[in-house]
């Protein structure tokens, strides 16, 4: 049964339906984004046959491009994630009420189109349980690599990291928030509007990640920490002043909250002071709360372990003025 799987899978994974371009010859897409999941189960990134779009997938399958392929293709993500479809082992799931629009040659739109209308793709539950067993892993990925980058199959050897990732992470540390708005801006200016916007989805996909780390994955107002054995993160990563209108990730320009005073911080239902101390909007009546915002009201909030990571002056002054209601 389980050489009957395995022969299955490494047949569909051999004749992959991929787009033909004269100049160009087969699109290396598909196999670049089954190496990409390969290595993401491996590195247990992703726990089930639901594949979500991260920021992980996202840089090892830049990653993987830049390491594997020499054509002029185009490096476009939601392309193989879309087309992908076509494979037996492959279904899309879209977010309730959402449809994907397609161009008229019946391709996705954009990234953010994807990203926009797509919960996760899915692939066999059987497929996903081969990939699980390390043997497999290494089987496969071998498969993709002589079936689609002959020139590469003495030499292949998964990443132990993304460049890519620990690079960006650095910037939303430790960058200053004006080089990195800059930066930002350059990246705007110089990159393709498709890669603009899986760059952006990466960064707030790290920035997410970081500052509940800095935070010890604990809620700055109420102190609210849960740990789990399923890698699950119970804070969100709060921008202090919206990247929309700042263009700012670094953590500096964040703050960890639970989902409900992250709410609440967004709305302007609650602010922090340049003390650090919470302060709670007159405009809020609360009759018989067992969980009432009142009593945050003056509390100093929960600070990073370096000063350099702290919530930043102007940003909290941004809030103030232009969010808090009074």
């Amino acid at each position: 049964m389980l050489e009957e799987l395995i022969f299955k899978y490494s047949n569909y994974f051999k004749k992959l339906n991929r787009g033909f371009n004269k100049k160009l010859g087969r699109a290396p897409h598909k196999p670049i984004l089954l190496l990409s999941i390969i290595q993401l189960i491996a590195k247990g990134k992703i726990i089930s046959n639901r594949i979500f779009i991260t920021s992980e997938i996202l840089l090892a399958f830049k990653q993987n491009w830049e390491q594997l392929v020499h054509t002029d293709h185009s490096r476009n993500f939601a392309l193989p994630c879309f087309h992908m479809r076509s494979e037996p082992f492959w279904y899309l799931v879209a977010k309730p009420g959402k449809r994907i629009e397609t161009t008229r040659s019946k391709s996705i739109k954009s990234f953010n189109n994807l990203n926009e209308s797509i919960a996760f793709a899915e692939i066999d539950k059987e497929l996903f349980l081969l990939l699980q067993q390390p043997e497999n892993q290494l089987w496969f990925e071998q498969l993709l690599i002589e079936s689609y980058f002959p020139d590469f199959k003495v030499n292949y050897l998964r990443p132990d990291s993304y460049y890519e990732e620990d690079k960006i992470e650095n910037e939303i540390l430790n960058e200053p928030s004006e080089l990195y708005q800059n930066h930002i801006q350059q990246l705007k200016e110089t990159l393709e509007e498709n890669e603009f916007e899986e760059e952006i989805f990466v960064r707030g996909g790290l920035f997410k990640r970081t500052v509940p780390k800095i935070y010890d994955y604990t809620c700055c107002i109420s102190g609210l920490k849960i740990n789990s054995a399923h890698n699950i993160q119970m804070v969100d990563a709060c921008h202090i002043y919206p990247f929309s209108i700042s263009n700012d990730d670094t953590v500096t320009n964040g703050i960890a909250l639970s989902p409900t005073l992250h709410r609440a911080f967004d709305r302007g239902l609650i602010t922090i002071n340049s003390d650090f101390l919470v302060r709670i909007s007159p405009t809020i009546k609360e009759e018989n709360s067992s969980f009432p915002l009142s009593a945050f009201d003056g509390k100093q909030i929960l600070l990073p372990e370096k000063e350099e990571w702290f919530p930043s002056q102007e940003a909290l002054k941004w809030h103030n003025k232009e969010v808090f209601m009074l």
